[in-house]
């Protein structure tokens, strides 16, 4: 997708935040780089970014000086010209993010437990919440867009696997947690499903700027995924397209009603969890970086060759289906742990039957564990700043 203008009257705003996109994918960059990237007129990018700066949302870098003419003076976001707060409720854990014009993390609250608990998630959102508004200050608060929330679509679900309490379960499934969000903090606040909010992260400030279609999967206690198609996430009809963790394994045997096993089944961190947890050992290790240590590394061994078989297959599956141009995995562990699962994910891949079929790349994610709470800050951001594609936004294809 690329940012493309019109001159037409009437679309001010709408070529503002057209400008905008160009910077935030391209910058920084000069005007006449802008002009062309947008295809709007050099007088039109003219006025937009002077405008911009006066509103305080670009700013000029230092002048670039060629070998001939006027040197140029590239723009960029000022990362103090708007703030989002992107909250990731985890089965495992909560953060909190607040987030620059820019899509840095200026300041983070993360809160770890053994199941989520509605009351005590939503006081530690609003919590977190009044800390990040103090430190802003009051013109920092003038310029805060409002809170994404990461969550996966159904809290109170796999009760029995994750030790949920049975009132705990019930409790979520009265709860509209971006409502409930809204209500204690006063900021509109949007929900997205948590792992297409990672792949939003991803999509807007990971690979997901070079790789147009393409199948995403994030490994946490649960694994998940999202689609990309054409630079556009796609949701499906009901916010599930790319849930990879319910993708079945096999098929059903004849005479039998025994299903196979899921995705998640095997692919999990959860599932790493309890090999650790049978072996007597701290099972908080799959997060960082004890998971490729002595005693955990048979365990962890184990776990990513079965996990990565079972990914191989997800990939070829969904090769099939899409013709993807590549696959992009990332997950709420180490880089290392990362990296071992790629490298076992290529070598079940080169054991899988892709005849008729071209397999996609597979790529590590840029992000890593915050992608979903990142992914939730954006939605204020690009609701507020980002062109509507729907509406105006024009195609050119790579």
């Amino acid at each position: 997708m690329r940012p493309r203008g019109s001159s037409q009257g009437g679309l001010a705003q709408y070529n503002e935040r057209v400008v905008l996109q160009a910077v935030r994918l391209h910058g920084p960059v000069p005007g006449a780089e802008i002009a062309r990237l947008t295809h709007l007129t050099a007088q039109t990018v003219s006025l937009i970014t002077k405008r911009l700066i006066d509103e305080g949302l670009l700013i000029k870098g230092a002048p670039v000086r060629g070998k001939v003419g006027q040197p140029s003076v590239p723009l960029m976001l000022n990362p103090e010209g708007a703030f989002s707060i992107g909250v990731k409720v985890g089965r495992r854990s909560l953060d909190v993010l607040l987030v620059d014009f820019t899509g840095q993390v200026r300041e983070r609250q993360t809160q770890s437990y053994l199941y989520p608990e509605p009351k005590a998630v939503l006081d530690a959102i609003a919590h977190s919440t009044r800390l990040f508004t103090r430190s802003l200050g009051l013109q920092g608060r003038e310029r805060l867009q409002g809170i994404g929330v990461a969550a996966p679509l159904s809290l109170g679900g796999w009760r029995q696997l994750l030790g949920l309490p049975a009132e705990v379960a019930q409790a979520w499934a009265l709860v509209d947690l971006a409502a409930e969000v809204e209500r204690r903090t006063g900021l509109p606040a949007t929900f997205m499903k948590d792992t297409a909010a990672a792949c939003v992260a991803e999509l807007v400030a990971g690979r997901g700027r070079s790789v147009r279609s393409y199948l995403y999967l994030f490994v946490d206690t649960f694994i998940g995924g999202g689609l990309v198609i054409d630079s556009h996430l796609h949701a499906g009809l009901h916010g599930n397209a790319g849930a990879v963790g319910s993708l079945p394994l096999g098929m059903t045997a004849p005479g039998t009603r025994k299903s196979p096993a899921q995705l998640l089944a095997v692919a999990s961190l959860l599932t790493l969890e309890s090999l650790y947890t049978q072996a007597g050992l701290d099972p908080e290790a799959v997060q960082d970086e004890r998971a490729l240590q002595s005693p955990w590394r048979e365990h962890t061994e184990m776990w990513l060759r079965q996990a990565a078989a079972a990914i191989a297959h997800a990939i070829n599956s969904a090769a099939c289906l899409l013709d993807l141009e590549g696959t992009i995995i990332d997950g709420s562990f180490s880089r290392e742990m990362l990296a071992a699962l790629l490298a076992e994910v290529q070598a079940a891949s080169a054991r899988t039957n892709w005849e008729g079929v071209v397999p996609p790349l597979v790529q590590p994610g840029a992000i890593g564990s915050d992608a979903r709470a990142l992914g939730g800050a954006m939605l204020p951001l690009y609701a507020n700043f980002a062109p509507d594609r729907d509406l105006f936004l024009k195609t050119d294809t790579a």
